[in-house]
């Protein structure tokens, strides 16, 4: 609650009035004016793999290269756009 204090401070919005904003956009949106959801998986480090581990990854790409499993650039850019 302190973070939310501090950004709304820096913002220059006092808590009840950011309070009176969620509820008006409540009743405007006529539901939660956010998606809720769980957050994302956070990616895998690198550093959390062990050895077999990275090699194997490595491995699986190479094996998808060579069976012809890739996408263009900019799919993959899209799919990396488009994913929560």
């Amino acid at each position: 609650m302190s973070e939310a204090e501090t950004v709304l401070g820096e913002l220059g919005i006092p808590m009840s009035n950011a309070i009176g904003m969620f509820l008006k956009q409540v009743v405007l949106q006529r539901g939660i004016p956010f998606e809720v959801k769980l957050p994302s998986p956070a990616p895998l480090a690198l550093a959390s793999l062990t050895k077999t581990e990275l090699d194997s990854a490595i491995q699986e790409g190479l094996d998808d290269i060579a069976a012809g499993r890739t996408a263009p650039p900019v799919e993959v850019e899209k799919r990396l756009r488009t994913k929560p």
